[in-house]
């Protein structure tokens, strides 16, 4: 299956797919952090290939919740808008990908698109953290939990300031990815089959 890892620099969720024998490739502005297929540029440069999977995870920096008090400030500059019209402008242009699953923590676009399908959090996974992350998807099913842990502990809402603090927030753990290539990545091989 062909899958395209939009926004994602770190390469776990490639990775994860690669393992289960996909051709997947992440994208992002920035530099891959692990070697591997990977465009870096804007994913709208190559969205139109004929993917078979599309997993997307645009920047929320601007529309998540747990920046609330500073929307009105952006607002007025105009973050605030285009940080709705990237997440609107890619789930338009991903309609020709059967299998679309895009990801933003708890956010406006709720409120401006619609709920999400799912929120999933890391302890599902064998994490022992919270990190709601809600999961709008089309032609895919919910993510199934497949190793659930005891603890509760807020990681990324502790992250010191520092110049990674974005970085590290906003990475998938391997868990949660290993799911994704299980879960997703196996309905696109049992498809192929009955084909």
């Amino acid at each position: 299956m062909r899958v395209l890892i939009a926004c994602e620099f770190s390469g776990v969720v490639r990775d994860a797919l690669i393992a289960r024998g996909h051709e997947a490739v992440s994208c992002d502005l920035l530099p891959t952090e692990v070697v591997g297929p990977h465009y870096q540029g804007d994913v709208f440069d190559i969205i139109d290939y004929p993917w078979d999977l599309g997993i997307f995870h645009f920047p929320c920096t601007h529309t998540a919740v747990s920046g609330a008090k500073h929307f009105a400030a952006k607002r007025m500059d105009g973050r605030h808008y285009q940080g709705v019209a990237l997440f609107m402008r890619g789930w338009k242009r991903a309609m020709h990908i059967p299998r679309v699953a895009f990801e933003h923590p708890v956010s406006v676009i709720s409120t401006l698109f619609r709920e999400p399908d799912q929120i999933v959090q890391p302890h599902d996974f064998g994490h022992g953290e919270v990190k709601a992350t809600c999961l709008w998807l089309r032609g895919l099913p919910r993510l199934v939990p497949t190793q659930p842990v005891e603890g509760r502990t807020a990681r990324v809402h502790r992250e010191p300031p520092s110049q990674e603090r974005w970085k590290n927030r906003s990475r998938t753990l391997p868990g949660l990815a290993a799911a994704i290539a299980a879960q997703w990545g196996d309905i696109g091989k049992n498809l192929e089959i009955a084909a």
